[in-house]
């Protein structure tokens, strides 16, 4: 008896210091990536995720990936500060994954939709008050002048009064009047708009029952990802603000 309480206690003993010795890595931001498409499917999401992966890595956030809306349950999604619809589409949650995602949101969650965020849950009225807005048509790819909204935020904070970007440029059947843009699109820059209003909004951000959404419409092609450096910082910088962490 003796000599097996020796042993036992050994096995314990090396136990702690073998975990003392790794252990796992603690992040100060958790972001939940979410890609299923019902509709479009992007040939830019792989390229967007790794950008995502690599993205927090170089910022000291971990970042998880997921198709699967098996995953929004309670106790899952609470894991996370962050939320990203990455180019969704269509109808991606049932009813028992809504409340969730609900929950998750009204306990202070931060949401970031991506693009084709807006192409995503027509029937769910919650869900268009949170991302703020849905899509209903589209031009061919092509530059579009940009210009910045008066009003101070990560996300837009580093950029110039106007820009030329590259992209897929969304129209909107509908914007909350809730949400605070943060960037328009000048309509005389690019052909083939179908907004008939005096000014558009292309990217915005606001509080959300207890929680924080950023959305912008960029973000529809792989060099958006790959090589447009202005483009990311302005994505980081919504996720960081979403995560309370700007």
């Amino acid at each position: 008896m003796r000599f097996l309480l020796v042993i036992w206690t050994v096995s314990i003993s090396l136990i702690a210091c073998n975990s003392s010795a790794t252990p796992d890595p603690v992040y100060p931001m958790e972001v939940l990536v979410f890609t299923k498409t019902a509709g479009f499917k992007h040939q830019s999401i792989p390229v967007a995720v790794n950008a995502l992966i690599d993205m927090g890595f170089d910022n000291d956030f971990a970042v998880d990936t997921t198709s699967d809306a098996s995953f929004f349950q309670t106790d899952s999604l609470n894991e996370y500060q962050v939320i990203v619809f990455l180019n969704t589409t269509g109808d991606v949650l049932d009813s028992v994954q809504q409340v969730a995602f609900q929950q998750y949101i009204r306990n202070g969650g931060g949401f970031v939709g991506v693009h084709a965020a807006s192409d995503t849950e027509f029937d769910w009225e919650w869900y268009g008050n949170l991302v703020g807005g849905y899509f209903v048509s589209h031009p061919d790819v092509q530059p579009a002048q940009l210009v910045k909204a008066k009003v101070a935020h990560p996300a837009i904070d580093f950029l110039p009064d106007t820009l030329t970007r590259t992209d897929e440029w969304y129209d909107f059947k509908w914007i909350s009047s809730a949400v605070q843009p943060l960037l328009y699109l000048n309509q005389q820059s690019y052909q083939g708009s179908k907004m008939d209003t005096a000014v558009h909004p292309i990217a915005w951000f606001h509080e959300f029952e207890g929680g924080r959404s950023f959305y912008t419409g960029l973000g529809h092609t792989e060099a958006s990802y790959t090589r447009d450096t202005v483009f990311l910082r302005h994505l980081l910088n919504g996720i960081l603000w979403a995560g309370k962490r700007e």
